[in-house]
């Protein structure tokens, strides 16, 4: 039932967005709705904890009465005011006035008031500045109430703003409050974005099938060899997070308290603020997780920026699903890099190994890391191959799974998914080529949680299978100069039978002997009938 419900409010809240954005881009239409969206559940938690911090001094107000209960109180106890938001900064770590909650600008919009506006950009400042820095700083910078594309004039904004808030009041209004229901339905409206962005989408979005394989792979590793139950995972790492979307699929594997912190990194400024709501909005704390805006090629992030080797940040988990084959400027320096000095610069065309080995760089002993790639990497020659070949030597390269073509809505191409592990065990490489196994779409493919779990079950068990999977041993992949290129190992072709050629003369004679015979035949009713013979 709350699964259906969680569907349903996204398919409710996805109708209203594309009946409303009208002539707007999706990718620009996103950024309202999510974020309106957002103020419901701020609004939701924080008057949820303000009635439980008050008790039985917190207003009760008639069924026919749209004021919020805190704005009475308010109020009523001026000189209280103070105190009662020191204590909610302490316990939910944020403070909205009640003009500003989602109670009261929805009731605006009902009413088509020519302040919603002013009061909404008034609200959304006072979060910014008045909450903890580290989590709600700048939050709305990337929402432009003014912009025309919500109207030429004050008096158009307002009344386009009105009618998207009043909508999206009216369809979640039947629903339940449950932070799951309203954390879904955000993601489902993510993904359904995604769709309508094109090739914008690659910069904030995995497809939640992906995301799965990749967070099943990092899970299945953190689990105890005897009993199967999962170990916590102390610190997860997604450097290229996006919406943050493959971070919460891992924690959604692990259960809410089996990760100690997520942390992401984004260099998008709008995707990055996409990410810190999406972390809040499935229920973490800003405890729990650290979103930093920056470049993770120049490595900028000042936890991730330390030299000494005793004081290096080490993740149990590693996902990622950078950008595919981007091109980048390594500077000399970065030759010294301490993620790239053993290795060398990935070049100048294709940032890939360079997103790789900077993960790869971070990732714990005993650790997992599953990373999302161009099939390039697994065969280019250059420095690339270089890069490849001392990861094989190594022994840090455990599993390539080969994925079906067009599963992103950005980008049509097969993609990879690499395996790395700083303490590998077998002595071979997992190969499984699942690029046949998918369900066909009118415009993207997709998989079916059979195809997911064939792959996780594949590598969880190390499974071979003909046209499906192989363990391939160092001693092979070494005679074909370190090229992993999937089709070379498991190749999904089928052998043709033997033909046998008497067989085939045989029957070729036989056929030839029969067309002779009827030709006779039709010759003999034509003479019967006075005609001449065909001949030749």
């Amino acid at each position: 039932m709350k699964e259906q419900n969680q569907q349903q409010l996204g398919k409710t809240l996805w109708a209203i967005a594309d009946k409303l954005r009208g002539a707007m881009n999706a990718d620009d239409f996103r950024d309202y709705m999510l974020s309106f969206l957002f103020l419901r559940y701020l609004s939701d938690n924080y008057e949820t904890a303000a009635q439980k911090e008050l008790g039985p001094d917190y207003p009760k107000t008639e069924q026919d009465d749209r004021r919020a209960p805190l704005s009475l109180w308010y109020a009523a106890n001026a000189e209280d005011v103070p105190e009662f938001e020191k204590q909610m900064r302490r316990k939910v770590h944020y403070v909205i006035e009640p003009q500003h909650l989602w109670s009261s600008i929805s009731e605006l919009a009902r009413l088509q008031s020519p302040d919603l506006l002013k009061t909404l950009e008034a609200g959304f400042k006072y979060i910014e500045n008045q909450s903890f820095e580290s989590t709600f700083q700048g939050l709305f910078s990337e929402i432009n109430l003014n912009s025309d594309k919500l109207g030429r004039s004050y008096a158009e904004r307002n009344t386009k703003l009105c009618t998207i808030i009043q909508k999206i009041a009216e369809g979640i209004a039947d629903f339940s409050r449950d932070i799951d229901v309203l954390g879904d339905a955000y993601e489902y409206l993510i993904g359904q974005f995604a769709a309508g962005s094109g090739k914008k989408a690659g910069e904030f979005y995995t497809p939640q099938q992906i995301s799965s394989i990749l967070s099943e792979i990092v899970v299945l590793d953190g689990q105890e060899p005897k009993t199967g139950k999962k170990k916590k995972l102390d610190k997860v790492l997604d450097f290229a997070c996006g919406s943050g979307s493959l971070l919460l699929n891992v924690r959604k594997q692990m259960g809410p308290n089996g990760i100690g912190k997520i942390y992401g990194q984004e260099k998008n400024i709008t995707t990055y603020n996409l990410a810190r709501m999406n972390m809040l909005l499935h229920g973490l704390k800003d405890t729990e997780f650290e979103i930093h805006h920056g470049d993770t090629l120049l490595n900028d992030w000042e936890i991730l920026n330390e030299m000494n080797p005793a004081r290096k940040q080490e993740f149990d988990a590693v996902v990622a699903n950078p950008p595919f084959s981007l091109r980048w400027e390594p500077t000399e320096a970065m030759g010294e890099d301490f993620r790239y000095k053993s290795y060398g610069l990935a070049p100048k065309s294709a940032a890939d190994f360079a997103f790789l080995l900077h993960g790869f760089h971070f990732l714990s002993e005993k650790g997992t890391m599953a990373i999302i790639l161009p099939h390039g990497v697994l065969f280019r020659g250059g420095v690339e191959e270089r890069i490849r070949t001392k990861l094989l030597k190594d022994g840090n390269i455990d599993t390539v799974i080969g994925l079906p073509s067009n599963l992103f809505y950005s980008t049509g191409i097969p993609v990879c998914i690499l395996v790395l592990k700083k303490c590998k065990r077998p002595d071979d490489i997992l190969f499984i080529n699942a690029s046949e196994y998918f369900e066909k779409g009118k415009r993207q493919n997709s998989l079916l949680p059979e195809h997911i779990a064939k792959i996780v079950e594949t590598y969880q068990y190390r499974k071979e299978e003909i046209r499906y999977s192989r363990r391939v041993p160092m001693e092979e992949i070494e005679k074909n100069q370190y090229n992993l290129n999937i089709s070379r190992y498991v190749s999904t072709a089928k052998t043709e039978g033997i033909i046998d050629l008497k067989a085939v003369h045989d029957e070729l004679v036989a056929i030839e002997k029969k067309a002779a015979e009827a030709a006779e035949r039709h010759n003999q009713f034509l003479r019967e009938l006075g005609l001449p013979p065909i001949t030749g």
